[in-house]
């Protein structure tokens, strides 16, 4: 059976600002928008251009999609949004807010065919999941950094005059104690109105957002998340106008929990290798169940062809830069770049050892995320072990694009050519 697609929301805008904005467009105060159901779908990434990736992203007159054909039109229940009074227009824009455990990202477009054209977007690193490895709950200072974040996504969605918008929440918040009264406090100080979205919601809208640049072939393809909090590993089947989600697994290893779970950095070469070694054998422990129900599929995918792996995450742009050697990071460079799998753990090796103020001079990576990487590449080993490709195709996409694709097709615009559904 088909995996239906969760409803979109419209952002709240709340205070004196809101009501004369809605005055002036003759909207109808819109009633409370309904839940959202658990499922997943696989997302967007952010559009950035500054030396450390995903920190700020820049607007731009980029395609949602590098192949035509890129929308997803969600079923009935994707168009149980809140009404306006006034008709549709043709030039309204779209937003998605992915509130993760270790970024804030916004992205806001325009349909464009069956594709969609980015007029502003922000991504800012926010730590939201920090400590929560050790305490079970989201800190005030963790919570402040992504409040100011977030006024900026709400200041960016009223001057935009955004027409329609959906904004998730993830693992930080699906773990924390306080993740329910932190999402009531941001929509009480903001208007924004986030959705704590299920794992698997969460794959399912990465996939949606990042697919079409997986490399040309049939059968069975591996697509994956890297996130600051869990991971999500997507098995599709392509076909010749559908691909499927034929299996899922979500794990709780990210860059901040696999790194905060591991401790300190050693001092020495010895002590830094024997740390990644032991997060690339946590993660490995934890893919053991999926890895085991995917064998077949493994092998009928290598007899078919080499095997297909895509990753969309802030680890595999970063590696993938550090492959071309940029003097920056570079989205227009990476976002659908094929790399060869054993440049990418040769870079992971290299990583792994190296003391953070070596890794911090790479301008690709940065200091905000130099603490972060090395587990990052420990999640990436662990998922070519699985999932042995040859060759990894890199997007800087997701989540975001995801939402954006389901809000827009919802709304009359694309076409059914690539709706994703689960296998019944």
């Amino acid at each position: 059976m088909a995996d239906p697609l969760p409803p979109a929301a419209k952002v709240e805008v709340s205070g004196r600002r809101a009501r004369r904005r809605n005055a002036r467009k003759g909207k109808v105060r819109p009633s409370a928008a309904n839940d959202t159901p658990e499922v997943r779908s696989p997302g967007g990434k952010p559009h950035a251009t500054s030396a450390a990736p995903r920190e700020n992203d820049r607007a731009g007159a980029s395609n949602g999609s590098r192949r035509s054909g890129g929308s997803s039109t969600p079923d009935s229940r994707d168009t149980a949004v809140r009404s306006f009074a006034q008709p549709r227009q043709q030039r309204q824009a779209y937003a998605a807010i992915d509130l993760g455990t270790n970024n804030c990202r916004l992205l806001i477009a325009r349909p464009s065919g069956e594709n969609f054209t980015v007029i502003d977007a922000f991504s800012r690193v926010v730590r939201l999941g920090e400590g929560l490895a050790q305490t079970g709950r989201l800190s005030p200072e963790a919570m402040e950094r992504t409040l100011g974040a977030l006024r900026v996504c709400a200041d960016k969605l009223m001057r935009r005059n955004v027409y329609l918008a959906r904004s998730v929440a993830t693992e930080a918040c699906r773990r924390a104690e306080n993740g329910t009264a932190f999402i009531e406090r941001v929509r009480q100080e903001t208007g924004i109105a986030l959705d704590i979205i299920s794992a698997r919601e969460e794959a399912r809208l990465a996939v949606l957002g990042c697919h079409v640049l997986l490399e040309e072939g049939m059968g069975p393809a591996m697509i994956f998340d890297i996130g600051g909090g869990s991971t999500e590993l997507v098995l599709i089947e392509s076909t010749d106008t559908v691909p499927r989600i034929l299996d899922w697994q979500s794990v709780p290893w990210g860059v901040v929990s696999l790194s905060e779970s591991c401790g300190e950095e050693g001092s020495t070469h010895e002590a830094r290798l024997a740390r990644y070694q032991h997060m690339h054998r946590l993660v490995s422990e934890s893919f053991a169940s999926f890895a085991r129900r995917i064998q077949p599929a493994r092998e009928s995918a290598g007899s078919a062809g080499p095997l297909r792996l895509l990753g969309t995450s802030g680890t595999v742009t970063t590696l993938a830069s550090l492959h071309l050697e940029l003097p920056q990071y570079d989205r227009s460079a990476v976002d659908g770049l094929i790399v060869p799998a054993s440049a990418m753990r040769a870079i992971s090796s290299r990583l792994s050892s190296m003391p953070i103020e070596q890794r911090r001079e790479l301008a690709c990576i940065g200091r905000e995320r130099a603490d972060l990487v090395v587990a990052g590449c420990a999640i990436l080993e662990s998922i070519l072990d699985l999932w042995p490709a040859g060759r990894l195709g890199v997007a800087d996409r997701g989540i975001r694009e995801g939402i954006l694709r389901s809000l827009i097709a919802a709304h009359g615009y694309g076409g059914e050519r690539y709706r994703l559904a689960d296998r019944p």
